[in-house]
């Protein structure tokens, strides 16, 4: 019988250190001797644990360096070797998947970027969902239109933007059905998930994809989410990757509350977060 990733934890939190401190990603083999596990196995247990490949995994730990550091104003040249990539034709060669466009134009803040959005009402407000060619960008609730255009542009404030509606465009509708569907609102089968173009760190993503793992009618605290993740003094950094989340409901940061189950707070607001697990849980929360 294959290993359960319950039983995987040990060694693949290894692997993962080993990679965070690598400056070149070490051989498959090589983790994969370090985990005790085969090559194909360990590839496999490491992508369901943490959603990406030993070697996308230090890719993306690498992209966070590179989007900090161009967030913050450096030349293009040197936060690609300041990230330890080498070359600038390296950070080209992914850089549509992991940033959604051009280093320098998501330095510029997203100019040449063409993005896709639409808005829909839902029991919890306005919800708006966006796109660029490579992927789900942004899913956001908010008071109204303007309210959720407004947070859009803050984001990308270069970019050039489309509304569609109407079911003309496919991603945007198969995330509302998604959602729709996942909270209750829905009877009808949610949708596969498409593709989604965010950039973030390695460590988001392993926040974001142990939130996907919550249950509806369930929370965890930031404390619970950090032991889980093998990081049990990281409770704020996973605060601080919560609060990072574009993807409202999709990646389901609101399932996460305060070590004596008060609320904390929302990138949405801690109200709406209120409704939300009061309809998830079927009780009051505290609103302490």
């Amino acid at each position: 019988m294959r290993n359960s990733l319950a039983t995987l934890e040990a060694p693949l939190e290894h692997v993962r250190a080993l990679i965070e401190r690598a400056d070149e990603v070490p051989s498959l083999s090589t983790l994969a001797s370090a985990a005790k596990l085969s090559p194909s196995h360990l590839q496999r247990a490491f992508r369901r644990r943490y959603g990406m490949s030993p070697a996308e995994y230090h890719r993306a730990r690498r992209f966070g360096q590179f989007k900090s550091a161009l967030r913050k104003g450096a030349a293009v040249a040197d936060a690609v070797y300041d990230a330890g990539f080498g070359s600038g034709s390296r950070v080209y060669e992914h850089t549509n998947r992991l940033l959604g466009m051009t280093p320098a134009s998501y330095r510029a803040g997203g100019a040449g970027a063409n993005i896709r959005y639409t808005t829909t009402s839902t029991p919890l407000g306005q919800l708006l969902v966006a796109a660029t060619a490579k992927g789900i960008c942004s899913v956001t609730l908010g008071v109204d239109d303007e309210d959720l255009e407004r947070r859009l542009a803050t984001e990308f404030p270069h970019a050039e933007y489309e509304r569609v509606d109407n079911g003309r465009e496919e991603w945007l509708d198969a995330v509302i059905a998604r959602i729709a569907s996942e909270l209750g609102w829905s009877d009808k089968t949610a949708p596969e998930l498409p593709p989604l173009d965010i950039a973030a760190t390695a460590f988001q993503w392993r926040v974001w994809e142990a939130l996907t793992r919550i249950p509806a009618g369930t929370t965890k605290s930031y404390g619970e989410l950090a032991a889980e993740l093998g990081q049990p003094g990281a409770a704020r950094a996973i605060g601080r990757a919560c609060g990072s989340n574009r993807l409202a409901l999709i990646v389901p940061c609101h399932r996460v509350v305060r070590e004596d189950g008060s609320l904390g707070g929302w990138r949405w607001g801690v109200e709406l977060k209120r409704v939300l697990l009061e309809r998830e849980l079927g009780k009051s929360m505290s609103q302490k």
